[in-house]
């Protein structure tokens, strides 16, 4: 080779070898002893006769347990470190499994120190053998897991206390809802009335609404309705409707006006960055006396149409088409519509969570939908108010998690004459 060549050897021999200080640790590093890797380890090493006599043990383990190595060599066995609980599972399934699979890896295990302290410990045995497949000790390495311990203490405390504090949630969002339902709908002789509320999540409040309470000269007023969004600010626009329009039904019974009321108030309240809005649907009960029957006025502000199911079997949505939402704009318009509630004739309010639930039939994405809703009603009536309302609840319960909001339902029926029924 040429002179060229010599220099590009000596070039690369020079860039091949390691700075003087990194060259000097790695040698001290060649210069320690296996004796001493095995003695200082970060962790504890022991050896162990067929039958769990400690025949070896290092010295860090030793540290962790605060033994003199002649205290456990010859002298005990490895259960007798264990705890109690720690000895029968050691008796009962570590050693069995460990005669049975040659290894055992990663068990949780206290060990108990010479000052009867517990040191808790993840565990790895392997049985070792001959040249002719005999086993001969077991070798086990002990890993101190008291960071790990005390990580899953603080893990367990903290979903406990997460645990504590969503249940105390739950309590005060189910005390809160109930503040917002009436606890119990007025007795309107001549009807037959029955409500229900369907939770979504008991984790958080919801914004559906209903009432039906007593107006004066013979007359009486319901509404239901539905706020956007859930929680406390939900709750704060459940609370204020409810009022409002019990207070404006007084004033004012005419429907139309009652829900303007409401959208004036809304309006006033919610105008700044935050606004609130809601869908009601609102009417007005008026008896027709000796003919039978109730006059129902009602006031849609966009709320889904209520269904009529017929004492002759058939059923239809009402029309109240148009209607604004309550609160988004200062003059909402205001859908209207009258009927005639005859005897056998049942209505139904209802709010979208019911429409809107998923359905397993339907798939993910799909929604029950108000033409299914209309099929369902066709096949109850004529039907009473209790037993629509039981319908339904029946027919939430199929559909289990899919309904992810919630969904109010009140039925008013004008029962038949017991002449009737009887024939």
């Amino acid at each position: 080779m040429g002179k060229a060549g010599d220099e590009e050897e000596g070039r690369g021999l020079e860039g091949d070898r390691k700075p003087v200080g990194a060259e000097a640790q790695f040698s001290a590093l060649l210069e320690d002893s296996a004796e001493d890797l095995y003695e200082h380890a970060p962790c504890g090493y022991l050896s162990t006769l067929l039958d769990g006599q400690i025949a070896k043990v290092n010295t860090t383990l030793l540290d962790w347990l605060g033994y003199e190595r002649g205290d456990l060599v010859g002298r005990r066995h490895f259960s007798d470190l264990l705890s109690v609980g720690g000895r029968l599972y050691h008796e009962t399934h570590y050693a069995p499994l460990l005669r049975m699979q040659g290894e055992i890896s990663g068990i949780a295990l206290e060990l108990k120190a010479a000052d009867g302290s517990r040191l808790p410990v993840l565990v790895t045995s392997t049985v070792k053998t001959g040249s002719d497949g005999q086993p001969l000790l077991i070798r086990t390495t002990v890993f101190d897991a008291r960071d790990r311990r005390a990580y899953e203490t603080e893990l367990l405390r903290a979903r406990q206390e997460a645990e504590r504090e969503r249940e105390h949630l739950k309590r005060l969002n189910a005390t809160l809802q109930k503040t917002l339902l009436p606890p119990a709908l007025a007795n309107v002789p001549g009807l037959n009335v029955a409500a229900h509320y369907h939770i979504a999540s008991a984790d958080e409040v919801g914004g559906d609404f209903y009432d039906l309470f007593p107006l004066a000269a013979g007359t009486w007023g319901l509404f239901l309705g539905d706020v956007c969004g859930k929680g406390a600010a939900a709750a704060a626009v459940t609370s204020l409707a409810r009022y409002t329009l019990r207070a404006a039904a007084v004033y004012d019974p005419d429907p139309a006006a009652v829900l303007g009321n409401l959208n004036t108030v809304l309006n006033h309240e919610y105008s700044g960055t935050d606004p609130r809005f809601c869908t009601v649907i609102f009417g007005l009960l008026t008896p027709y006396g000796e003919q039978g029957g109730f006059r129902v006025t009602l006031a849609s502000g966009g709320h889904p149409s209520a269904l009529l199911m017929r004492a002759d079997g058939t059923a239809d949505y009402l029309p109240t088409p148009g209607g604004q939402l309550i609160g988004v704009l200062p003059d909402a318009h205001i859908a209207t519509t009258t009927i005639r509630l005859n005897p056998g004739d049942t209505l139904l309010l209802h709010t979208d969570g019911l429409t809107e639930a998923h359905t397993a039939s339907t798939g993910a994405t799909d929604r029950y939908g108000d033409e299914a809703l209309l099929d369902f009603a066709r096949t109850l009536a004529p039907t009473t108010a209790t037993d629509t309302i039981v319908a339904i609840r029946d027919l939430l319960d199929t559909f289990g998690t899919g309904v992810d909001d919630d969904t109010a339902v009140l039925a008013i029926n004008v029962p038949r004459p017991t002449s009737e029924e009887q024939q």
